[in-house]
């Protein structure tokens, strides 16, 4: 019996989420450093392997967001609240906004002028 493989096509990132990831990642190789944690010690308090976490500090887009966010936390690295406030608040200001716009996002029906 043969089986096909799906050919999937690599993904390519813009130049701006590239550069982000890139920034994560050496903030997040600072903030261990500045720790003096080798990438074993942060691996390990991390919960991922140690060639995950050198992925994570090159910016390596195939890497899981929450792993990125989970590292940056244990090292410090400020993600959405540079002043200090709280996520939480954030986050329920974020909900008001959506709670007042509509449900579904409808394209306006382009008007035709077909007078001529």
């Amino acid at each position: 019996m043969g089986g096909f493989r799906k050919m999937t096509k690599k993904r390519i990132y813009s130049k701006y989420t590239r550069e982000a990831l890139c920034l994560l990642g050496k903030q997040i190789q600072l903030g261990r450093k500045k720790h003096n944690w080798n990438e074993s010690e942060l691996a390990e308090r991390a919960g991922i392997a140690r060639a995950t976490l050198q992925k994570i500090e090159k910016g390596h887009s195939g890497c899981a967001i929450g792993l990125f966010f989970e590292v940056a936390v244990l090292v410090g690295v400020k993600l959405f609240d540079p002043e200090g406030s709280s996520l939480a608040h954030h986050l329920a200001q974020t909900d008001e906004k959506l709670t007042v716009l509509p449900k579904k996002i409808r394209r306006n029906a382009m008007m035709v002028d077909d007078e001529f």
